[in-house]
């Protein structure tokens, strides 16, 4: 584990699992933590991969006051961490909010990007509009920020009983709501930073392969957005995991790893 110095001498904190094989990052979501990819860095562990996490501002071990937690931040970060780290080639997997993050990254790294992989991510738009009809009304995110200014513990125990739609238990639940406690309101600016976010752009000038994860139950990212993202892909595959939801790495897990080794094998 390690820590990386960003403006001001805030930190963002890391971990570099060592691997011979190509490096892989991971990008968790919006209020989690790098602990969320635990069983997913073993599982690419155990193919020889070197696995990197970390925290997003504001979110688990890093620090809480940064004054800039938008996603470009957030891209910004994950390209330092890889100039830190000495990679020369690396895929991106972001989850949730973080796909939105390893696009931006995926963008500024060029060709040091081997592949892009979105977890139910949040690209290429989080929220609809008359020429995007999928995900949600920037309203309702407005609402969810200003409601967790008034009650975070409720509204955060609540989004953690409904990320996943097939049955993961009390356990798994709690779980990710003391992960999501660890968050401060210095998160949430990313999250309303990704109401207004569109990456169409982006998206078809992504030269690297990309792998599209969906969960055809998802209540956060539903799978029109994952479609979007691969109609708009030059060099894209989609894959949905019938009856699953927001986090198909819990869920599916045995399938969930399986689809993602076959897609970062060809890259080595």
């Amino acid at each position: 584990m390690g820590y990386l110095e960003r403006e001001g001498g805030r930190r963002i904190y890391y971990e570099d699992h060592a691997g011979s094989g190509l490096p892989v990052l991971l990008i968790h979501g919006w209020a989690m933590s790098g602990r969320v990819w635990d069983a997913t860095m073993v599982a690419l562990r155990a193919k020889g991969h070197r696995v990197v996490t970390f925290d997003q501002r504001g979110c688990g071990l890093s620090d809480k006051d940064f004054h800039d937690s938008r996603i470009a931040a957030s891209g910004a970060d994950t390209v330092a961490l890889c100039d830190a780290l000495g990679l020369t080639r690396v895929v991106l997997n972001g989850w949730s909010l973080g796909g939105a993050v390893a696009v931006d990254a995926a963008i500024r790294l060029k060709e040091r990007c081997a592949g892009v992989v979105l977890t139910c991510g949040a690209s290429p738009r989080y929220t609809r509009t008359d020429d995007f009809p999928h995900g949600g009304a920037v309203s309702d995110v407005a609402g969810t920020v200003a409601a967790l200014a008034r009650d975070r513990a409720t509204v955060l125990r609540g989004v953690a009983q409904i990320v996943c739609a097939k049955p993961v238990g009390a356990a798994v639940e709690d779980w990710m709501w003391s992960i999501f406690m660890q968050s401060t309101p210095c998160a949430d600016a990313s999250l309303t930073d990704l109401a207004h976010l569109d990456q169409r752009a982006e998206l078809a000038a992504l030269n690297a392969p990309v792998l599209v994860i969906t969960g055809s139950a998802d209540a956060f990212t539903p799978p029109g957005i994952g479609e979007a993202a691969a109609a708009l892909a030059p060099r894209s595959s989609l894959v949905c995991f019938e009856g699953s939801g927001h986090a198909p790495f819990l869920e599916d897990f045995d399938a969930y790893t399986t689809a993602l080794n076959a897609f970062i094998s060809p890259l080595a």
